[in-house]
Parts: C-alpha cells; structure tokens; sequence
C-alpha cells in the first residue's frame, strides 16, 4: 500500500526534457503541478530558491517560514508540502543523486552540509544581494534547460555546482557545521538506519554492523547531531509513525505492526513520550 504519493522527475519533467533533472520557475511549476501542495515525498534531490511571496513549507512535520531569500534542500525521501501566497514565485530544480555523482565522479552529491544528514536544517535564508547573485545562475540553467545545445546537461551541472558551493558557504557559517570527520560514518548509520530501524532498535546492532564500539557511535551521534544513538533510532520511528498516521486506511494498531511493536500500549507511549501526543491526538490534527 502506498500512503503518500512518492514523485520522480518523469512526473514533471515535459517529454524532451532530461529524465534526471528539472528545472523551472517555481510559478510556473506551482500552475502545472498544484499537486505539490499536498504531502508528498520525492526519489530526488530537490532545490528551491523563493524570491518573491511567502508561506509556510512543511518538511517531515517540521514548520519553515517562506519569504524572499528562503532557500529548501531537500534530500530523497523527505516528506513535504507547501501553504503558499498568491503571488509566489522563484526557482525549483531537481536531480537525481546518480546523475549528479555520476557526472562528477570525485565528489558526492552528500558532500554538501545541506545534504549531509536528512537531521541537518533543510532551509537556509540568503540576503537580496546573494539571491541576486544565485539568481543569475538559476536563469542561465534555465535558458540551458529549455535549449538543444550540445552539452546542456554538463552546463546545467556545473552551474548547479556553483550554487551549491555558494549554498554551502552561507549553510555552513549559519548552522554551525559539526565535524567532518564524522560524516561518512553518520551517513553509513543512517543507511543502515533505513534498512533496519523496523526490526533492530538497539543501537549496539549499528555499532557492531559499522564495525565500531557503541561509545564511539554515541560519540559521532552527539558531537554532529546533539543526540545520543539511541534517540537519533527513536527519532526516525517516531517519523515513520507519523507519516504511517496520515493514512486513514491503517489501523494504529496495525501501523505499530509496520514499526515492528508487538505492545502497542508501548508504541503508543513511546509516542506520547516524543510528541506529547497519543496517536490517535495526532491523527486528529489537521496536518
């Protein structure tokens, strides 16, 4: 069953358009795929710069403000929808992960402090000045996009690498980047993470699949995340849960299934103990 629509770039894209990446003023793509406006996950990576209106962006039941200069990196998988004024407007790219890394080779898309770690802030806010200057880049990528030219999509990509460098500037001096050190092996937990959090609970089972001692894992956890192992695993049990709960056709009960809890008087209290609400509160809400 599938609870929430999960879109690819073929979805959006128009048919001489590449298959693995999309861009657009955000206007315009808001008019030919309203769509958005409603919860909804991606299997791509997703870039927005808003240069005019504002709103509210909702990412994996997080609340952001939109208004000039609001920039959204969103990573595969992350669920999102938009509460937007009439007169928004601005710039949306997507791409895949394996065109971006394919084309690069020496680099990785999840180099980038944005795309570190889906626990990483998705928003960042730049100045007039600096949207201007990154606006300069989404109109090229935009003329390169809609023309013929011989190698439009290597133009695309390194334009798209400069703003990402010019991004991860502004993202780095505003959230406090934690050590890079630590990164790969964070990245590794998280993938493993999404391969097991149903079933492995325990974070000694990460520590032992990533070959280090769980002090060092709680370590890396608490140095780049602020959070031990074990709440970064409850973390993303309690987001499933909730994303599960959007779906009237699953019974609580059954959704506690799905996370792999036999008790649900303990699912449900573990719920209530994170969010301050039963799951029946929460699927009342008006998300």
């Amino acid at each position: 069953m599938q609870l929430l629509p999960v879109y690819n770039i073929s979805q959006f894209k128009d048919e001489d358009s590449s298959k693995h990446l999309y861009c657009n003023l955000f206007q315009e793509h808001l008019r030919t795929h309203p769509f958005i406006e409603k919860p909804h996950r991606h299997d791509f990576h997703l870039l927005v710069v808003f240069t005019k209106g504002n709103g509210t962006h909702v990412v994996d039941f997080n609340t952001f403000e939109i208004k000039p200069g609001s920039v959204f990196v969103l990573q595969p998988g992350q669920m999102h929808h938009w509460n937007l004024s009439e007169d928004i407007d601005g710039y949306i790219l997507f791409h895949s992960k394996e065109f971006y890394n394919v084309h690069f080779r020496h680099k990785q898309v999840n180099d980038y402090p944005f795309y570190f770690s889906t626990y990483n802030t998705p928003e960042l806010h730049l100045h007039k000045t600096q949207v201007e200057h990154i606006s300069t880049f989404f109109e090229l990528i935009l003329k390169e996009f809609h023309s013929k030219e011989l190698f439009r999509e290597h133009t695309i990509l390194s334009l798209l690498e400069v703003i990402y460098i010019e991004l991860s500037r502004h993202y780095v001096t505003s959230t406090k980047l934690q050590i890079k050190r630590y990164h790969t092996v964070l990245q590794n937990f998280e993938v493993l993470l999404e391969q097991f959090y149903k079933h492995e609970k325990k974070p000694s089972f990460y520590a032992s699949k990533l070959n280090i001692t769980l002090k060092h894992l709680n370590r890396i956890c608490k140095e780049t995340l602020q959070k031990t192992a074990t709440i970064v695993i409850t973390d993303r049990i309690i987001l499933e849960a909730k994303r599960l709960l959007l779906s009237p056709e699953l019974s609580i009960n059954e959704i506690a299934n799905r996370l792999g809890f036999e008790d649900y008087s303990y699912f449900s209290r573990l719920f209530k103990q994170k969010t301050n609400q039963t799951p029946s509160e929460f699927r009342k809400l008006d998300h």
